[in-house]
């Protein structure tokens, strides 16, 4: 590969990134139409990155193809519900390989998160930590391809779930049912693990699933 290919495919990787953390942030809502040459100008760069980084969320499964560029998806209930069934049971084998593959580090990291999250307050910030939670279990369980289609599914879910928000009392019960979790990590015991898991995923995919009933009436 050229040098010249070699930048454009660095330069890509980067927009991709920007792009990707601006769709997940919610900055284009659900419906926009990207195209190259608004979006070039609004990062500052050519339409190469644009375009490799549409191509690869495409890919992803956050854009479709319009008639003009790219479309941010929207998902409705029956794609929330399809995402956790997958989630789960990914996420819950991960919970179970975890406990018998994870390291002192990786024990240490998920111990640390947890226990930020239980100091702070803002609800958002919390939010943000549960997920960094969830990412750090995936890399525990030292499987990549789970880890890979995990990270995929969830920021699918996070742009077709954005009204969504955990009360205070929602948060307080995740806190408990990651302490499940990580408590059978710690022991080792993967089976416990795998259950807590798929217990805690399956409470959150029935309180999204009656958001999207109270937002349909």
């Amino acid at each position: 590969m050229t040098a010249a290919g070699n930048g454009r495919s660095e330069a890509g990787a980067a927009q991709y990134e920007r792009l990707r953390d601006d769709v997940l942030a919610g900055r284009f809502p659900a419906g926009s139409v990207l195209l190259e040459t608004t979006l070039a100008a609004r990062y500052g760069v050519s339409r190469t990155p644009v375009r490799e980084a549409l191509g690869r969320l495409e890919q992803d499964g956050l854009l479709k193809r319009a008639a003009r560029g790219y479309q941010v998806r929207a998902g409705t209930s029956e794609d929330v519900l399809e995402i956790y069934e997958a989630r789960i049971a990914l996420e819950a084998q991960a919970a179970a390989s975890a406990a018998l593959r994870r390291t002192d580090l990786d024990l240490a990291r998920l111990r640390h998160l947890h226990a930020t999250a239980g100091e702070r307050t803002d609800p958002a910030e919390i939010r943000e930590l549960n997920a960094q939670w969830h990412a750090t279990l995936w890399q525990a369980g030292h499987n990549t391809t789970i880890q890979t289609l995990l990270t995929r599914l969830t920021a699918q879910l996070r742009i077709y779930d954005r009204g969504s928000h955990e009360s205070a009392e929602d948060l307080e019960i995740t806190r408990d049912e990651h302490e499940r979790v990580l408590t059978a990590i710690a022991d080792r015991d993967s089976e416990a693990a795998r259950d807590a898991l798929a217990a805690h995923l399956g409470r959150s995919r029935e309180s999204r699933l009656a958001a999207f009933a109270r937002d349909s009436l």
